[in-house]
């Protein structure tokens, strides 16, 4: 899961392991091929696992019924699409999979947006609500393929939290009739926490785009496997998968509440 980290594409000297020279527009300060010729990025790859925990945690959580019927919801499964595009994306650095990568990246936020957006509207503007978003999406990632300009997913992967924060801190703090103060207390805590560890990740990520020869330098003297830990854009993809899948679980209590006051 990434943007625009440094650029190798085209690189000469870089390792092509099992899938030729990268053909992506995005390469990180892991360095290709270290441990295998399968995953170009080992650490950045297998760190997108935590997206597909996550996923799957809800999934065969209580309300399972059974490996083949889990229990899913379109932010776990936006979720489980996220973890795999990504782990693909830094297996191979190819162009295509780094568009699956982004693209996904805006299916979670689109799924937290559709979960957050219609609450507390009448059934009619929650409708429409709901329909633009469904619009939206889809014409802005075909826009996007079709520009290739890494600008306009960044603005709108931006935008987008932006929008999921405000729209917490209304719920949370603003809205009338408020939810049960016990359930905003938890949410709010909860919320900042989710908050926090996009926001810590996303630190980490530019120290390991702007920092990239130090890290290397340092992950060199320390030797492996610790070196592994300084992979940080690795912990970007733990952290906001944690992020994500907090502030996913309040929004399905909320939904919960919802459901509770329309039966009384």
């Amino acid at each position: 899961m990434g943007h625009h980290n440094r650029h190798f594409a085209g690189d000469p000297t870089a390792l092509s392991g099992a899938y030729g020279p990268p053909t992506s527009t995005a390469n990180f300060c892991e360095e290709d091929y270290v441990v295998t010729r399968y995953l170009a990025e080992f650490i950045n790859a297998l760190t997108n696992l935590a997206y597909v925990y996550f996923a799957l945690r809800y999934m065969y959580g209580p309300g399972s019924r059974g490996l083949l019927s889990p229990r899913w919801d379109f932010m776990s499964a936006s979720l489980l699409v996220l973890g795999g595009a990504s782990f693909l994306f830094h297996a191979t650095l190819r162009h295509y999979m780094q568009f699956a990568d982004e693209l996904s990246m805006l299916g979670v936020t689109w799924s937290v947006l559709q979960g957050t957006m219609p609450v507390r509207h009448s059934p009619t503007n929650a409708r429409l609500i709901s329909a633009g978003l469904a619009l939206f999406n889809p014409l802005f990632s075909a826009f996007y393929v079709w520009t290739g300009e890494i600008i306009y997913h960044y603005t709108a992967f931006g935008a987008m939290i932006v929008l999921i924060t405000l729209r917490g801190i209304y719920l949370f703090y603003y809205l009338e009739p408020a939810f049960p103060e016990a359930k905003r207390r938890s949410w709010r805590f909860r919320g900042w926490r989710a908050l926090f560890a996009f926001v810590f990740g996303y630190v980490l990520w530019n120290i390991d785009l702007e920092f990239c020869a130090e890290l290397r330098e340092l992950r060199e003297h320390v030797g492996l496997p610790w070196a592994w830990l300084l992979e940080l854009h690795g912990w970007w993809h733990v952290l906001t998968a944690i992020g994500a899948s907090q502030f996913m679980d309040i929004v399905r209590e909320m939904h919960q509440e919802l459901s509770s006051e329309k039966e009384e």
